[in-house]
C-alpha cells in the first residue's frame, strides 16, 4: 500500500499542478484548494490513527482526504466558481474525474475502492446517505470531520469586517454582518441551516458555528476548541435578537461533546 500511496500522492500532485496558471485571481482560489488538500490528507491519517484504526485504514483514510476535492479543479476550470449551486456538486464531480483519469483507485480491492467513492462522494453533503455499512459510516464521518476542521483555518482569516473585503471572491456573500431571521431560528433549535439561501456574510459566519452539530468525533471538535476557530467566530457575530439562545444550546453541547470518548466499531 505504501508504493500506492506514492503514486497516488504524485498523481495528484501533477493534477493539481495542471491548473497552475499566470492569472493571479484565479490563482488565489487554486492556491487555496491546493494547502487545503494537504491539510486535509494529513489530518484525516492523524483522525484514523486517533481511532485507533489498522495500518491499512489508516493509509485508507489518507488516501479519501488527499482526493476528496478534487473535483474542485475542474470546477473552478469550468464555472469559475466554488459555489456547488451556482455549478455542480464539487464531490460528484471529483468521483467523475477520478473514473476518467485517476488510474490507481483499481489497484484497490473493489471494496476499499467503493469505500474510498463513498466518504469522497459524502463528505459534503448535508447529510450522510443512508447505508447499513459500518465501514462506510466511520469513514464518511472521518473525512467529514477533517475537512470541516481545515474549512474553519480557511475561513478564519475572513471573518472580521474588513477581512470580507479582502476575501476572494468565491468566498464572499453580500457584506451584511446581519444574520438572516430563518438562520438565527435554526440555530437556536440547534439544526443545520439550508446552505442555498446563504446571503449575507453573518449567515455564512452562523452556518460555520451549525456546523459544530456535525462534528462526529470529539477529537475533531477538542481541535476546534483548542485552535480558537468556534471563538472567533463567536467574537465576529453581530449583537442580534435570538442569537444568545443558540449561542448557551451550542456552549452546552460542546462541553459535553468534547468530555466524550471516541469509539468506532469496524
Amino acid at each position: 500500500m505504501e508504493e500506492l500511496l506514492k503514486k497516488m500522492h504524485s498523481w495528484m500532485t501533477a493534477y493539481m499542478n495542471r491548473f497552475v496558471t499566470d492569472d493571479e485571481v484565479v490563482m488565489q482560489g487554486i492556491r487555496i484548494k491546493m494547502i487545503h488538500t494537504g491539510y486535509v490528507t494529513t489530518i484525516s491519517r492523524e483522525l484514523a490513527q486517533h481511532l485507533q484504526l489498522s495500518l491499512h485504514d489508516v493509509q485508507l483514510a489518507e488516501i479519501m482526504g488527499l482526493f476528496h476535492d478534487v473535483g474542485r479543479f475542474r470546477q473552478y476550470s469550468i464555472y469559475k466558481t466554488f459555489n456547488d449551486a451556482q455549478s455542480e456538486d464539487h464531490a460528484d464531480l471529483g468521483l467523475k474525474v477520478l473514473a476518467e483519469e485517476m488510474p490507481y483507485l483499481q489497484e484497490l480491492s473493489s471494496e476499499d475502492a467503493e469505500l474510498v467513492r463513498f466518504a469522497i462522494q459524502n463528505h459534503n453533503k448535508k447529510e450522510i446517505a443512508p447505508t447499513e455499512d459500518k465501514r462506510q459510516l466511520v469513514f464518511a464521518r472521518l473525512l467529514r470531520d477533517a475537512d470541516k476542521l481545515d474549512i474553519y483555518r480557511v475561513l478564519s482569516p475572513y471573518l472580521t469586517p474588513d477581512g470580507v473585503d479582502r476575501a476572494p471572491k468565491f468566498i464572499k456573500a453580500d457584506a451584511s454582518q446581519q444574520i438572516s431571521p430563518d438562520f438565527v431560528r435554526d440555530f437556536a433549535a440547534g439544526r443545520q441551516a439550508d446552505y442555498h439561501k446563504l446571503r449575507t456574510h453573518g449567515d455564512r459566519k452562523l452556518i460555520r458555528l451549525m456546523w459544530v452539530y456535525d462534528v462526529n468525533y470529539s477529537w475533531t471538535l477538542r481541535k476546534m476548541v483548542e485552535r480558537g476557530y468556534i471563538d472567533l467566530i463567536i467574537k465576529y457575530l453581530p449583537e442580534q435578537d435570538g442569537l444568545e439562545k443558540g449561542l448557551q444550546r451550542l456552549r452546552n453541547y460542546i462541553e459535553q461533546k468534547c468530555a466524550a470518548k471516541d469509539r468506532v466499531t469496524l
